[in-house]
């Protein structure tokens, strides 16, 4: 056991034990600047709107999408055909093959003529003209071919893809539809989603980009967003800015939500929780002198309470608590 020599020391000592431990508790009161929130909807839109559009004519045989479904960018969305594409692929392949034979046929033809030209038997020009001929035929089959690669890339081309990663906002055909080419097929939201808001244009001095703005309802579960675009027009007396928040995907594009952005700075008088109490329906706060005071809270801010009225600047106030 530790002992003391001085018997003040122990004295002192005691008498410190024995003082209530109220004076860390004690409170003045202050003014403190805080955020004004104000409630407002916004609407959730995409940052892009692309169209699926179709690259030929024909009907649509196959529609594999249906609006609010979730695509992938080359994901494929509808199939269209066109019969005459595969008539004209029949026929030139049948040309083609009818060249080739005559190929084969001028070829051997000038093979013919350079051993009688090398005999003496013809003359140079006969030699010339199986040349030309087999250079003609040979051309012409290159055409075909290429024709016949074009017919079969815009039969291709009926598969139409999604252009981009998203969700389908409205599919404009149905199966068995006849189309024309550059026709849109379906409207697809891109994968970015914004919230719009439209502000009264007194908000115009107060919102600026990085803002934070709180979405959904006062609980915890409330999405905190962040200004990232304020448009310099203002249209209709109202100011247009978006706003990025994390999550914005499982929204319905359109949906309108609530949300509460910053309008401006004041000051007020913030008190902690534990320093109010209620009694037959009030709210009071204990003066450092023993004295109760009726109080009117306002909003929590946080671990506070905002104070309408009741306190004055420089009050010492106490946790109900201390003795």
């Amino acid at each position: 056991m530790l002992k003391l020599k001085n018997p003040w020391v122990a004295v002192i000592l005691l008498s410190l034990s024995a003082f209530p431990a109220n004076a860390q508790s004690d409170l003045t009161v202050s003014k403190s600047p805080i955020q004004d929130w104000k409630a407002v909807f916004a609407t959730v839109e995409t940052v892009d709107v692309v169209s699926a559009r179709a690259r030929i004519g024909g009907t649509v045989s196959e529609l594999v999408v249906d609006e609010g479904g979730e695509v992938r960018k080359g994901q494929k969305i509808a199939i269209i055909t066109d019969p005459k594409l595969s008539l004209r692929m029949k026929a030139l392949g049948a040309r083609v093959q009818s060249m080739t034979a005559q190929r084969k046929l001028a070829q051997t033809a000038l093979d013919r003529s350079r051993k009688l030209k090398s005999s003496g038997t013809i003359a140079q020009k006969q030699l010339d003209e199986a040349e030309t001929a087999l250079d003609v035929i040979e051309r012409d089959l290159l055409a075909l071919r290429a024709e016949h690669a074009v017919v079969s890339q815009q039969r291709a081309e009926g598969l139409v893809k999604a252009p981009t990663a998203g969700r389908v906002i409205k599919v404009h055909v149905t199966h068995g539809a006849v189309i024309l080419p550059g026709e849109a097929i379906a409207t697809i939201a891109a994968q970015g989603y914004v919230l719009r808001l439209k502000l009264p244009e007194r908000h115009a001095r107060f919102i600026k980009v990085g803002d934070p703005v709180l979405v959904g309802e006062d609980d915890p579960q409330t999405r905190t967003g962040q200004v990232s675009q304020v448009y310099p027009e203002i249209s209709q007396g109202r100011v247009i800015a978006d706003v990025s928040v994390q999550g914005l995907g499982d929204f319905f594009v359109g949906e309108r939500i609530r949300v509460r952005v910053g309008a401006g700075m004041r000051d007020a008088i913030l008190v902690p929780s534990d320093y109010l109490f209620q009694r037959f329906g009030l709210t009071f706060v204990r003066l450092k002198d023993g004295a109760e005071i009726v109080v009117q809270p306002g909003q929590r801010q946080g671990e506070d309470m905002e104070i309408l009225s009741g306190l004055r600047m420089g009050d010492v106030l106490v946790r109900p608590d201390a003795e």
